[in-house]
């Protein structure tokens, strides 16, 4: 794991704990050294300060990305607005925890990015005594028994293949990416559609609606939740 962090007391704290909860941390003060410490031994994940000098953890996640490299990044924020999380996401984040923070909520977030992505680089991020999962194959992703290949825009849940139209495939691959994670819904606005359409809008709803009649099976569990005032999440119970 790679953890850049330019508070030296918060550095200090988190990389104890994440030492402590079984992770192996590099820990750097700068979103430069993050940049040649993730290049040098690329990480199985990245946890980034977005406020940091020089090059802060934005411009790390959109130069990584650029690269093209996939490794789940957590970012670390203390700036609370939704457009600031839509930015952080924007820029290839997979997700983010707004300071103060508990580190229990850290080590959740750690837990799910790991679930959904298995191991990306040469670098330990699973906790100690943890079996790392066999990666999805190259273009695929999946989570709670749905599986996606994004390159030919495909799905299935289980072995049955779902026929989507290209909305519902990019509101479902966005909520399998964030399996686990409530998306609010002026960031699933922004992703999908490009704007928020505001708190009147129907349309996210309707989506959702097409999206669980082809997903759900009798006696299967409900996959995409409801989480009243917030948003929605993808999860098996």
């Amino acid at each position: 794991m790679l953890l850049a962090e330019d508070d030296r007391a918060i550095r200090h704290a988190l990389e104890r704990a994440l030492t402590l909860e079984g992770y192996r941390v590099t820990a750097v003060a700068d979103g430069v050294e993050a940049l040649a410490q993730a290049h040098r031994t690329p990480p199985d994940v990245l946890v980034l300060d977005v406020m940091m000098p020089g090059i802060d953890g934005l411009q790390v996640c959109r130069v990584l990305r650029a690269e093209g490299d996939r490794t789940p990044i957590l970012m670390l924020t203390a700036l609370v607005e939704t457009q600031d999380r839509i930015a952080g996401l924007d820029a290839g984040a997979d997700d983010y925890v707004v300071k103060p923070f508990d580190v229990e909520e850290v080590f959740a977030r750690l837990r799910a990015l790991l679930r959904r992505t298995g191991p990306v680089g040469a670098g330990a991020g699973t906790p100690a005594g943890v079996p790392k999962p066999p990666p999805a194959p190259e273009g695929q992703v999946e989570a709670a028994g749905l599986r996606m290949d994004a390159q030919a825009r495909r799905a299935w849940r289980g072995a049955r293949e779902l026929e989507l139209t290209r909305t519902e495939f990019e509101l479902l691959e966005l909520l399998v990416r964030n399996a686990g994670i409530v998306l609010d819904h002026s960031t699933i606005y922004d992703r999908i559609w490009g704007y928020d359409f505001g708190p009147g809008s129907k349309n996210l709803a309707v989506y959702v609606g097409y999206l669980r009649r082809k997903l759900d099976e009798p006696g299967a569990p409900q996959l995409i939740h409801t989480v009243r005032g917030v948003g929605y999440v993808l999860r098996e119970n």
